[in-house]
């Protein structure tokens, strides 16, 4: 997980990464009842509880100096946990698994320390065909190529996956979340809070945000997507992975 990433990319989450509530639900419907919770890549916090007992694993100084304070954190790795076996019910792990720097080790440990895992992601295969990047930035298509959704099912003996669709108004700024609202990939802020962008070379991005700009302007960006405008949400590839492995 390179920390120094969201050391620099990190320093607008709490503004233009707020917790969709719709996306809250849908989590939390999964986790149920359970009490002993820790949250891996937690970030600033979003989609966490104060009724349950959670604990936040983040590495990046800038994402925990953005946290409220209400839930304890540890600087740590999803690669490498400081937990005992079977210390949770529930580890969750949230938008974050295609920034770890090994994927299946961080897998391992989810299911090393809790019972049960929930990992939102997203199927890199639907969301590299976003209109955004398909259209106007191709460098971002295959990204995360090697974050397979695949890899996540098997690693974590997946009870099940659930389709979670990205509203029209979402409140989460992340990649997909302008799908009906193009406007919002023409701020450089908003695009600087979205992984996808910033692992880029701007020289990439710049120019397909220009064409982007001309194009709502005149109305051809408008007719092209017209069946969009009638969606109150739309499958972008974003999943909700359940796991029940412990151990291997």
């Amino acid at each position: 997980m390179p920390t120094h990433r969201y050391d620099t990319i990190g320093r607008g989450y709490t503004t233009f990464r707020r917790p969709d509530p719709r996306i809250a639900r849908q989590i939390w419907a999964a986790v149920g009842e359970a009490d002993r919770i820790v949250n891996v890549g937690a970030g600033t916090g979003s989609y966490e509880r104060t009724d349950r007992r959670m604990v936040a694993v983040e590495p990046s100084a800038v994402m925990v100096s953005q946290r409220d304070g209400r839930i304890p954190v540890v600087r740590a790795t999803a690669e490498s946990l400081p937990f005992p076996d079977d210390s949770f019910d529930v580890a969750l792990a949230l938008m974050t698994v295609h920034d770890w720097a090994d994927l299946r080790r961080g897998l391992d440990e989810l299911r090393r320390v809790a019972r049960r895992q929930i990992v939102f992601t997203f199927d890199p295969a639907i969301h590299g065909s976003l209109w955004v990047f398909s259209e106007y930035v191709p460098a971002a298509v295959g990204l995360d190529d090697d974050t397979p959704l695949e890899l996540i099912l098997e690693a974590l003996e997946t009870e099940r996956v659930e389709v979670v669709p990205t509203p029209a108004d979402c409140t989460d700024g992340f990649a997909s979340a302008y799908w009906r609202r193009p406007e919002g990939y023409l701020s450089p802020t908003a695009r600087a809070n979205i992984s996808a962008f910033a692992r880029l070379d701007q020289r990439l991005v710049d120019p397909g945000m220009t064409r982007l700009a001309r194009e709502l302007a005149s109305g051809a960006w408008q007719k092209r997507h017209a069946d969009l405008m009638t969606k109150a949400d739309f499958d972008a590839g974003l999943r909700l992975v359940i796991g029940g492995g412990g151990p291997s």
